[in-house]
């Protein structure tokens, strides 16, 4: 079999009404002049491969190219033959609509087989006061939710919920919720893109119209209650000699990892590929035979580790995430579920 590499790739930004110049400022990423950047896509599938021999290749055409060897059949046979995983982050400079995503059966049944989203949000910075939208304040019901959405008052149903940095959020599907402003956040959720835009406070477009809402959907996909658990309790893992690590949050669908790398961490690619993506780290990826071959990354990158890359070590200082599709036994899941059981 052809050996494969780690993938360093290239984000793509993303304009929007609501986002600023954080990532910039913060030290994560550059940004284009003048432009107002909410979303720093780490694996679209459009993003361009930045090490040999990859390079300028898209994700989308090395999950061709390479297939199981860069998905891995655990990331298979929930996803399919398609890149699983979306990756992002985002600067809320503004407060965003407020949204609901709809689950798998409902995305495949209504929206030509795509997939539904299921989310999970890590907050890593928050102005003072910054809150969220995550579910409603008391249980409700789909005509009362209509009601205030046309009196647009729907403020005065909805849960929102302060965070600060190092906050984990899980959003699973049918869950109406909005980021507010002045956060910064990672994002990784199933690779979809479809959003239910229910309510956006009544404002308008630069050209002064209403932004278009997706009322009906968002009503037949939304949970009509408070949520179980916002703010979920991230799981200590055993760690290493040159690491400490915690699991932050876990479904069927991905679990994400918080290393703090203090020198050397071993592991080891299996059923699924994995996003690496550094927060404060400078990280070099030692791979291959005898771990001979390198590539290295820093502070607000992101790189996919194929599936069949096998044995690896990761050298370097701070923290990183490290994201993948987990099997039905997946320690790290099922200790998070323990410690979660209202969201198991």
């Amino acid at each position: 079999m052809e050996s494969v590499h780690p993938i360093l790739l290239e984000a793509s930004l993303h304009e929007t009404i609501w986002g600023g110049r954080r990532l910039e400022e913060d030290g994560w990423k550059k940004l284009p002049p003048a432009k107002l950047i909410g979303e720093a896509w780490e694996t679209e599938v459009n993003t361009l491969a930045q090490n040999p021999p990859y390079t300028g290749k898209t994700l989308g055409q090395l999950v061709i190219e390479l297939g199981p060897s860069l998905l891995g059949p655990q990331a298979e046979a929930i996803f399919g033959p398609r890149f699983p995983l979306l990756a992002k982050f985002i600067d809320a400079h503004q407060k965003l609509s407020v949204q609901v995503h709809p689950d798998d059966a409902y995305a495949a049944q209504h929206e030509g087989g795509k997939l539904g989203k299921t989310e999970c949000w890590y907050i890593l910075a928050a102005e003072p006061g910054a809150a969220i939208v995550h579910g409603f304040a008391t249980p409700t019901t789909r005509s009362a939710v209509a009601t205030a959405i046309e009196k647009v008052e729907l403020e005065q149903l909805l849960h929102e919920e302060p965070v600060q940095a190092g906050d984990v959020i899980f959003v699973p599907a049918g869950t109406v919720h909005a980021i507010g402003a002045g956060i910064l956040l990672y994002e990784l959720q199933e690779y979809s893109d479809i959003t239910y835009r229910m309510y956006d406070y009544g404002r308008l477009t630069a050209e002064g119209k209403p932004r278009e809402l997706h009322i009906e959907r968002a009503l037949a996909v939304a949970h009509y209650g408070p949520s179980a658990r916002i703010k979920v309790r991230p799981v200590t893992l055993a760690g290493g000699p040159g690491y400490e690590e915690r699991c932050l949050a876990a479904c069927r669908y991905f679990v994400m990892r918080e290393l703090a790398l203090k020198g050397e961490a071993h592991d080891q690619t299996t059923g699924s590929c994995q996003i690496l993506s550094a927060l404060s780290a400078e990280a070099t990826i030692h791979y291959g035979p005898s771990q001979q071959l390198h590539l290295t990354f820093t502070r607000g990158q992101s790189v996919v580790l194929p599936a069949a890359l096998g044995p690896y070590s990761l050298e370097g200082h701070g923290l990183l995430l490290r994201s993948y599709v987990p099997a039905p036994n997946d320690a790290a899941w099922l200790a998070w579920k323990e410690a979660n059981p209202e969201l198991a």
